[in-house]
Order: structure tokens, then sequence, then C-alpha cells
């Protein structure tokens, strides 16, 4: 008789729009019931129909909900493809499986930069005499866009940011001090590429500013940079300490995943 206990069938999944229909559908081809959790309902739309599959939409608001879950749905294996800066959910996720005996694993994209990057530790360390009188783009979500643009506002620099078409940021872009003409908001979206590169040149950027994530938006801002005369500083991404095993390829995460039916 198969030892149960070694049979990971069903797979937790919490991730954005990016990774985790890639994973998901891989991992149902492989016969496994995944489970995904995304944050918001447009974000489900990107994964596809599929009786293996069940989507959840809403945040984790703790460890013990997390817990909840897990036992709820008979998870055997999680896979932690939250964003790189979404440091308490990630904490959460490790310490629920943790303290339930579950392995997790961790999904992070490496990319590699092709213009002239540079990688700061915090915001505050962009060079405060150079950015003085440029054209400062923001691309770091909306959290903390209204600190951000106060402090390089105040330095003298001249601040224009790109927030994603949510309630939320937009409201966070409307309440910061940028001028409401130098806000664009859009959704990063593949068949329109060149979108962000002719804003750009609209508003005559010198620099930009963005977080290391590895996502599409950034490989979008690195393009752009390539192929004109901005500045491109990445805010670095926080290290995680979790107890979870860490991948960046999809092909290893899945032959490990499969390994631990053997």
């Amino acid at each position: 008789m198969q030892n149960q206990k070694k049979c990971y069938q069903n797979v937790w999944i919490l991730s954005g729009t990016a990774d985790g229909p890639i994973l998901a559908e891989r991992l149902i081809k492989l016969d496994y019931v995944v489970f995904i959790s995304v944050v918001s309902y447009k974000a489900s739309n990107v994964y596809p129909l599929n009786s293996k599959l069940h989507i959840f939409t809403g945040r984790l608001k703790n460890k013990e909900e997390i817990k909840y879950f897990i036992l709820k749905h008979r998870i055997n294996l999680v896979i932690d493809a939250t964003h790189p800066f979404a440091i308490n959910i990630s904490k959460s996720l490790s310490s629920a499986c943790s303290d339930v005996s579950l392995p997790i694993f961790r999904f992070e994209r490496v990319y590699q930069y092709k213009s002239n990057v540079d990688i700061i530790s915090k915001f505050e360390d962009m060079p405060h005499d150079a950015i003085k009188n440029k054209n400062l783009l923001l691309a770091i979500g909306s959290r903390a866009l209204p600190e951000v643009a106060r402090f390089y506002s105040d330095i003298g620099a001249n601040i224009f940011a790109r927030i994603l078409a949510t309630p939320h940021s937009i409201s966070k872009g409307f309440s910061s001090c940028i001028k409401h003409s130098r806000l664009a908001i859009l959704n990063p979206n593949n068949s329109k590429r060149n979108l962000e590169y002719y804003l750009c040149k609209y508003w005559s950027i010198d620099y930009i500013l963005c977080r290391d994530s590895g996502g599409y938006s950034q490989i979008i801002w690195d393009e752009i940079c390539l192929k004109s005369n901005i500045k491109l500083f990445l805010l670095q991404r926080p290290k995680k300490q979790t107890k979870s095993l860490n991948f960046s390829k999809y092909n290893d995460l899945i032959n490990k995943i499969i390994q631990l039916k053997k």
C-alpha cells in the first residue's frame, strides 16, 4: 500500500498573476490538485477553468488563518510565490507551515539587468544632488508612494509616478504631494509595452525608481532605460527570514515537488 504521508496531492500556491498560472498549469498536468490564493478578483481571472484548480480571493490576515486553511483543505505542500517585498505574508506562511510540519517552498524570479542599474538598499540612497531639478518617475507601488514622493520633492526633484488602476493605489497617488497631471494610472500590459516608453518620453524622465521584484514591470523599466538616457535605480529586495527552500527556476521547483512523492 502506498504511504499517503509521502503522496503530495494538494498544493497551495500563493502568488500574483505572473508565476502562479505557470506553476498551477504544470502541477495540474502532473495530476496535482491546486489551490490558489490571490489578493483580488481581477488577479483570479488569469487562471484557467479546471476541475483540479480552486481559487480563493482575499488577503490572509494572520498565521492562524493560514493554519486553518491548510487543515481544512488538507494541504500537503505550500508554494510561496508572493511578491518579494511582501515580507509579512511570507513570514506568517513559514511559521504556520512549521507549526503543522508542512513543506514550504519559496519561488522568486531572478532577472539579469540589461541597462546600467544602481541597486540601493533604501529609497533615501539615491544621489540627492544629481536628481535635484530633474524629473524622477516613481514606480514603487502605492504603499510607500506618499512618503517617497514627499522626501524627493523636498530635495527639489520633479516627481512623477506610475500607479496601478486599483482603488487603493489611486487613493494613495491622489493623496500624495504629486501633481495630478504627473500621475499615470495604468497596469503593466505585455501587448502595450511601448506605453511606458512613450510616457517617459512625454514627461522627459531623467531617473526611474522601482523595486527589484524580478517581475514584468521591472523588466519594462530596464528595457526603457537601455534604449534611452534614463538612469534606473532599484530598491533592493528584502531578505526574507523564512525556513522555506528557495527556487528561482520553474523546473527546479517542479522537480523537487515530484521527488517528494517518491
